[in-house]
């Protein structure tokens, strides 16, 4: 069973223990506060060395840890740039991947771009080197490249969750912050996604946050469109096909609450879901669990819903004797675009490729 820590992170538990284990954390992000600073100043100051690749380089990164949206912006910005004519390359870390070639969204991003080579390594500045040197590529996406500092950027861009903007408040491990609010101020522009799923007056109020510490920022907003329902290997449905289906709701992501609402704005009926940790691997152990939950469920439910991210690992059409299909999410910009054309123009401008 996967223990859910967000109600203790954000406040909703009251109980001793969860009050205890929020002072115990609160005393542990200091030091971890310190390390942060600490690291980018050293970057700052020129004490530790930033690498240039020799083409543009864009960052797409975050201020907090989990699920913030990035893969669906990164699938965007690489289009952008294929319609353009660019040979375009993904460097990334691979986190969570093992002893496997790529990771769980490298499988996805692949699935999804399949002309746009995807470079994993810890060292992304070796990973940028061989995308420039034997792929020769001419502008780098850097997925989950914010707090990456070693290998050069020109541009920043910060993608902020409307449902969860600033990790309750806290860096790690008491809140989601991977570094200060204030650190804001290195993006060149900040995308706020998922703003369907949030009010008016907290976009505002998220805006208003960002504007405090980084006046100058452009922001665009985001919403996190589902496309079409696919299913293993290469199948597709209309995700009108979702309308009052009963199902079952499975994922390992960082941000579980965000596909559940997708799930129900698809027009279906979860009757169970179960949120295993992020990047889980689906190991026969866990596909096992998973199987016998589905078929408790009987007659229940129709179908099992899941995201692109866990159909590329699980590779199947058919789940404890039930129907399994993964829901495309596709980046839709609302309200100024351009912002992020210019982003795109000034980038390209520099090394003369638009």
């Amino acid at each position: 069973m996967v223990f859910d820590f967000r109600p203790v992170l954000n406040g909703e538990r009251r109980d001793p223990l969860a009050i205890m284990t929020r002072l115990v954390l609160r005393f542990a992000s200091v030091p971890y506060g310190w390390g942060v600073q600490w690291r980018n100043r050293q970057f700052e100051s020129g004490q530790r060395e930033t690498v240039r690749c020799g083409v543009p380089v864009i960052s797409v990164g975050n201020l907090t840890t989990g699920g913030t949206g990035k893969t669906p912006i990164v699938c965007f910005l690489a289009k952008q740039l294929r319609d353009r004519g660019v040979r375009v390359a993904i460097v990334s870390r691979g986190f969570g991947r093992g002893e496997a070639d790529e990771n769980d969204e490298a499988m996805e991003l692949h699935a999804r771009l399949p002309d746009v080579p995807h470079v994993q390594d810890p060292d992304r500045v070796e990973a940028a080197r061989i995308a420039v040197e034997e792929l020769e590529a001419e502008v780098i996406l850097m997925d989950d490249g914010f707090q990456h500092r070693r290998l050069h950027r020109d541009k920043n861009i910060v993608v902020i969750d409307a449902t969860c903007p600033f990790g309750y408040g806290h860096l790690l491990p008491r809140g989601l912050l991977r570094e200060p609010i204030g650190n804001v101020t290195r993006a060149d522009l900040v995308l706020i996604s998922r703003c369907d799923n949030v009010d008016s007056e907290a976009l505002a109020n998220i805006e208003s946050q960002v504007h405090r510490v980084h006046p100058e920022v452009p922001i665009v907003r985001s919403n996190h469109v589902a496309k079409t329902l696919l299913q293993y290997p290469s199948d597709q449905q209309s995700i009108d096909s979702l309308a009052e289906e009963n199902v079952a709701a499975l994922c390992a992501i960082g941000n579980p609450d965000a596909f559940m609402h997708t799930i129900r704005d698809c027009g279906a009926v979860i009757v169970q879901s179960k949120a295993l940790p992020d990047h889980d691997r689906y190991s026969p152990e866990t596909m096992a669990e998973v199987r016998e939950w589905i078929q408790t469920m009987g007659d229940s439910i129709d179908q099992v819903v899941c995201t692109h991210k866990d159909l590329v690992k699980i590779c199947s059409d058919r789940i404890g004797g039930k129907p399994l299909g993964a829901i495309a999410i596709d980046l839709e910009l609302v309200g100024d675009e351009s912002p992020l054309e210019i982003l795109i123009n000034d980038t390209l401008s520099q090394s003369q490729l638009d």
